[in-house]
């Protein structure tokens, strides 16, 4: 049942809730038991859940909306093909949109993800336009090799956190495309959406946070996830585009093509999810570090959440 007075002092001081966290902090199950309580409608912040087949890998797990009675609307969750790019800029004017549906209807949006460039992107309210395909560009850089075009977009972006577009020469082209129309174009003085967040983070103990992303792992394994990106090339779709998508897919693919074996495949991945956790910590720090309040809780308990929400909107 709806808390309406939380619901009501909430819609008065703020109009997003964000429920932030490391990869298997549980941000995803908090979410959608605060919509629950207060009316909302969750908003994907994972930039691989956009994609249409991408379930394991990517820990979309759909029946967690409809669990535990009424069904709970998600949104920018199998979106698109996995042959089809989707950047941050597309995140972010479809997050808007959805933002203003949701708003519209009366209920609350509740963005959460572990993908912390997408996250800030709407919290701190990035500029950014449209960018048109350069073809004059896109011929000149045709020719070149990986390495020329790594070196000429790390020019223009040397705090680049995105590397993924440093793998694949399409992408690669396209994010040197995007770096240089910036370079030469006014910023937008004003997003299009005036954004009063709330930000929940969920703290989660470091030893207990290493055994839920082992299990995870485990879990996702034996449900069938090297199945799945199996199937993903057996669509078409290359190595080469497999490995962009990220950890799962990448140490997978090295397996089926019998360059790691599935224990080591098993120890690296687990590994590198260890670390990405550590890197999407220092990145919610960052965020910090650059004005956005985030009130930290521990755990995934949605009455420490409620709690905050009614003292913050008191």
């Amino acid at each position: 049942m709806m808390e309406e007075g939380v619901i009501r002092r909430f819609g008065e001081i703020c109009n997003l809730l964000v429920v932030l966290g490391p990869t298997a902090s549980g941000k995803t199950d908090l979410a959608i038991r605060l919509a629950r309580r207060i009316g909302g409608e969750i908003i994907s912040a994972d930039s691989r859940q956009v994609y249409i087949g991408m379930d394991l890998g990517t820990g979309k797990d759909l029946s967690a909306y409809r669990r535990g009675g009424s069904v709970v609307p998600c949104h920018l969750i199998d979106i698109i093909e996995p042959t089809e790019e989707f950047c941050v800029f597309d995140f972010q004017d479809r997050f808007y949109r959805c933002f203003q549906e949701i708003s519209a209807r009366g209920n609350v949006p509740i963005l959460t993800g572990g993908s912390g460039l997408y996250l800030d992107a709407v919290i701190r309210g990035y500029r950014m336009p449209a960018v048109p395909e350069n073809q004059r560009l896109r011929e000149e850089l045709a020719g070149e090799e990986m390495p020329f075009l790594r070196r000429r977009f790390l020019t223009l972006c040397p705090y680049a956190h995105n590397t993924t577009d440093l793998l694949e020469k399409k992408r690669l082209i396209r994010a040197i495309e995007i770096a240089e129309f910036e370079q030469n174009q006014p910023r937008e003085t004003e997003p299009p959406v005036k954004i009063a967040p709330l930000v929940i983070g969920i703290r989660c103990e470091r030893e207990e946070l290493r055994r839920k992303i082992t299990a995870r792992l485990q879990s996702r394994l034996e449900a069938g996830m090297i199945e799945e990106v199996q199937q993903l090339h057996e669509r078409g779709i290359g190595w080469e585009r497999i490995d962009s998508y990220g950890l799962e897919y990448r140490y997978i693919a090295l397996h089926l093509q019998g360059k790691m074996s599935r224990e080591g495949m098993f120890q690296t991945l687990n590994t590198r999810i260890h670390q990405f956790a550590k890197r999407q910590e220092t990145w919610f720090r960052r965020m910090e570090r650059n004005g956005v309040l985030i009130h930290w809780i521990d755990g995934a308990d949605d009455d420490a959440a409620m709690d905050l929400i009614a003292r913050r909107t008191a």
